[in-house]
């Protein structure tokens, strides 16, 4: 592939012809690799974002310009888009780093970049387009207004937004609005969660976040009193909107983001078929106002089931205003599926009713009397008898859950999927050669025409046999949908056959490549003003000096540097939620909650120390690092 492979000209593929009125669904799936990347392609992903050599918010995650490259390629045969993550906060001594990144990764092919660090709009860079990160934190339409002005081609909503905020923004701006769907859930605001570097030196706006948030901690009131101990109090469960898809939609969202860019192949197949049923079914019942944003039609060999997979129970969080019980505080790992209530245990066995079938290796889990999780393994089962691999007694009317299937887990490492691109193909006679017509769904067709051949008639039937050698697509990507033959009653060769299907398929893919398209930067206003005033704190994370100057040309006077840069004191505000502890513990102010859990509440959890603060007015709480900042 050449580096002038992906240079196109700028227009929007579901912009073509009659799509030109219909909005475009996007399913988007994160990536560790390219090969997890390419299986999310394979089971529906209209999209994948993943991770390039640095400056990704996931340091873990990490893949070359060439195997993206190559991903890139892959991709557009079925017009799915590549995004690359670049949304870590940059250092003045990176920003040279960064923009030689992005021209390579621009070279490749990659289709957008997703950004947080405003430095990247003065860097030289190509002209590709940029999405804003959730880690813009951005909650308002103003917020989204200035960032659709800056420059920005799609915009990523924080989580933690109502149906009625994302409509609210949708009115304010006119390019698509990403969200998450599915996945873990961040207890702070995106973006503005500082707790890994002022505690540990390891900072989530770096792509090291250490977790604060699944640490066990006491709670303590204001007297001093331990009222909760060793309870995951800041831990969320993850994420499931699978039934709030419509309404999203309905909204302005157009892109529907799954969380997980160092999840396994397993987890992406599996959420990635799920969602994909889901999307297509809202896609399928209004095909007048929405439409997929890839081609191609996906075939699994299994039924997706979201509890399979990776989960800490879950929640549609703020989606509807009312979050109701939202946090994961018993555990932080991986829950399951609910399979079985225990009936009694005996000996080496337990004896359970069974409400799905369980097979020798999965695992098991149950929260016991101090509602800790306890996982064990399954030896094996008989009829309604479990035979744990070491023994364990449990308590009559305890509900077990299966956070590993092992059957399922082993489908998944197979091949599980295809993607085929629907063709119609034509046979006619040009003279005397042979001319092959080929059209796909992606709106492309091309012609192949044979050397002179002997014209002569044929002896017996020959139509069934040259459908068979025409459609004879092997290992392509293509399916053939319906075939028309107009040659007559004449013998071909059926080498002839075969060398001219090659051939059009050869232009086929020629032709797909020529009309791949590409969206381009949009163009910064510069007369459009920071919204939220002319200063700025360390929650707007601005660490290099070109950062500094896109908002200075934007009217922002005084400038904080981010904490990354300089700690900005003992007692700081690291984490900004929509999350309320006294909420989630049924002691909500607002309902006279302090009667019932005295004030003020802090946490520890070994040497941190943290106090909460609860702003009623605007339903947020703010969690200060008391006095254990790391020094610097």
């Amino acid at each position: 592939m050449t580096d002038n492979f992906f240079v196109y000209t700028y227009i929007v593929i579901m912009a073509e012809q009659t799509h030109h009125t219909l909005t475009a669904i996007e399913l988007l799936a994160p990536a560790r690799n390219a090969e997890i990347a390419r299986e999310a392609i394979l089971h529906g992903a209209d999209a994948v974002y993943i991770g390039a050599e640095d400056f990704g918010a996931r340091a873990a995650a990490g893949n070359s310009v060439d195997d993206i490259a190559r991903l890139c390629e892959f991709a557009s045969q079925f017009r799915s888009r590549v995004y690359v993550t670049v949304n870590t906060i940059i250092y003045d001594r990176e920003l040279q780093a960064v923009e030689n990144l992005i021209k390579r990764l621009y070279r490749a092919g990659v289709d957008a970049l997703i950004v947080q660090d405003m430095g990247l709009l003065r860097l030289d860079l190509p002209p590709i387009a940029l999405h804003a990160s959730t880690q813009c934190d951005i909650r308002t339409p103003q917020r989204a207004r200035f960032l659709q002005d800056a420059g920005f081609s799609q915009l990523v909503l924080p989580r933690e937004l109502s149906l009625e905020e994302i409509a609210e923004i949708r009115k304010a701006v006119d390019v698509p609005l990403e969200a998450f769907v599915h996945g873990a859930l961040c207890v702070s605001y995106s973006g503005d969660c500082h707790a890994g570097w002022a505690l540990k030196g390891r900072s989530a706006n770096r792509g090291e976040c250490p977790q604060i948030c699944r640490l066990p901690f006491d709670l303590y009131d204001g007297s001093g009193r331990i009222v909760e101990r060793e309870r995951h109090l800041l831990s969320l469960k993850d994420m499931n909107r699978s039934a709030g898809i419509a309404d999203m939609i309905a909204a302005g969202i157009s892109s529907f983001k799954i969380e997980g860019r160092l999840k396994d192949a397993g987890y992406v197949k599996n959420i990635c078929t799920f969602y994909r049923q889901r999307l297509d079914a809202v896609i399928d019942s209004a095909p007048d106002r929405y439409v997929r944003s890839s081609c191609g039609t996906v075939d699994t060999t299994f039924t997706p089931v979201a509890e399979k997979s990776f989960n800490r129970g879950f929640t549609p969080y703020f989606l509807s205003g009312k979050p109701g019980k939202i946090a994961s505080i018993y555990t932080p790992k991986s829950q399951g599926e609910e399979v079985a209530k225990v009936k009694r245990s005996e000996g080496n066995f337990i004896i359970a009713d069974i409400t799905v079938p369980l097979a020798n290796g999965d695992g098991l889990g149950f929260f016991d009397r101090d509602n800790r999780f306890v996982g064990f393994r399954l030896n094996r089962v008989e009829g309604n008898k479990l035979y744990p691999a070491t023994r364990i007694a449990i308590a009559p009317g305890t509900t077990l859950y299966r956070n590993s299937d092992k059957a399922f887990d082993d489908l998944l490492s197979r091949k599980t999927a295809s993607r085929t691109i629907g063709i119609d193909v034509t046979l006619r006679l040009a003279g005397d050669r042979l001319v092959l017509d080929i059209a796909d769904e992606r709106g492309n067709s091309c012609s192949a025409t044979s050397a002179p051949i002997t014209i002569e008639a044929a002896k017996t039937p020959q139509q069934q046999a040259r459908q068979r050698i025409t459609g004879k697509l092997g290992e392509t990507i293509y399916r053939l949908n319906n075939y028309n033959d107009l040659a007559g009653d004449i013998f071909i060769p059926a080498k002839e056959l075969t060398s001219l299907r090659r051939n059009a398929l050869e232009l086929l893919e020629s032709t797909n490549r020529c009309r791949l398209t590409r969206e381009l930067r949009r163009e910064e206003k510069m007369d459009a003003v920071f919204p939220d005033g002319p200063k700025l704190t360390y929650h707007e994370n601005v660490a290099n000096k070109l950062a500094e100057k896109f908002y200075r040309d934007h009217g922002v006077t005084h400038i904080q540097p981010a904490a990354e840069i300089s700690i900005p004191g003992n007692d700081m505000v690291v984490m900004t939620t929509r999350y309320c502890l006294r909420r989630e513990l049924g002691a909500c102010l607002k309902t006279g909650g302090d009667s019932r859990l005295k004030g003020p509440l802090s946490l520890r959890s070994g040497n941190i120390h943290l106090t909460l603060e609860f702003d009623c007015k605007n339903c947020l709480m703010k969690v200060h690092a008391a006095d254990n900042c790391r020094k610097r």
